[in-house]
């Protein structure tokens, strides 16, 4: 979370108050950093609008751009940045830059990986935002490009990534995959190249997120995944675009923008009855706006 200060202007500081009934805050994490030469204090992964890089499985430990301290920086109207320490294990320093458009809620938010290390890096991007709980979640789909046989998977115990999951909350339906209650396993991955997903909370709030994407590019998870969601039981929702392999020699930088919109929007009485159609529509008027 980032505050601005009330002398960016008060619809900030109103963005900020709906942001917190969208983004999953645990308040024990207030205040929590790193300190140099100690063990982590027992905070497994700060909340809400966090992000990381990856790739999950073979990314060397670094909890410095976890639990380090950030430098804060207002970088202009409704504008704000803040840049990590160096990481001593992935050879990186991170930059997140935060642009609040002058009307609505379109919110920019771009990571800029720089290459502080004296060796080739290839790290990809890993966008990882905490909504509440227990939402709907819709993505579409591309299937002429996917290499999975139902479009996505569904990691399962014992290390396994299951390729043609069946899960009762899990479907596809009319062009888009639809997590319309909690999976019995929390984490699915996507190689969708639509570039956008909406996450509905049970509180009437519709989380927007567009990110790129590029079939041409190597994309360096497990599984080649564009897209990651993580249901944490009916508590948390865990929306996560990954950026290509970024393969930067020593001194080079690169960038990883997602767009954000909060819109209202009615929860359906019934989960498996969300209109898909009209939820696209509105989408897609938010995203040509």
């Amino acid at each position: 979370r980032v505050v601005l200060g009330p002398h960016v202007g008060g619809r900030v500081l109103e963005y900020a108050r709906h942001g917190e009934n969208a983004l999953w805050l645990d308040r024990a994490q207030d205040g929590v950093t790193l300190a140099p030469g100690q063990p982590s204090p027992g905070v497994l992964f700060p909340s809400a609008g966090r992000c990381d890089i990856g790739p999950e499985m073979i990314a060397p430990p670094h909890p410095e751009l976890w639990l380090g301290p950030w430098r804060a920086e207002i970088a202009g109207p409704s504008r704000a940045r803040l840049i990590s320490v160096p990481s001593p294990t992935m050879g990186v320093q991170l930059t997140r830059e935060f642009t609040l458009a002058p009307q609505g809620s379109h919110l920019t938010f771009t990571q800029s990986m720089h290459n502080v290390s004296h060796r080739v890096t290839r790290w990809c991007h890993w966008a990882r935002t905490f909504c509440r709980g227990h939402g709907i979640c819709v993505v579409p789909l591309t299937p002429e490009l996917s290499r999975f046989p139902r479009q996505y998977v569904q990691y399962v115990p014992g290390a396994m990534i299951g390729m043609r999951p069946e899960d009762p909350a899990v479907r596809v339906r009319d062009g888009f995959l639809e997590v319309f209650d909690t999976p019995a396993h929390p984490k699915l991955g996507l190689d969708t190249y639509a570039g956008w997903l909406a996450y509905l909370m049970p509180n009437d709030l519709l989380l927007i997120k567009r990110f790129a994407t590029d079939p041409e590019r190597v994309y360096n998870e497990a599984t080649g995944l564009t897209l990651a969601l993580w249901y944490y039981r009916d508590v948390v929702c865990e929306l996560e675009p990954i950026g290509p392999m970024e393969i930067l020699a020593p001194g080079e930088t690169a960038s990883f923008t997602e767009e954000w919109w909060l819109l209202p929007y009615p929860f359906p009485a019934q989960r498996d009855a969300l209109d898909l159609a009209r939820l696209a529509r509105v989408a897609e008027e938010a995203l040509a706006g």
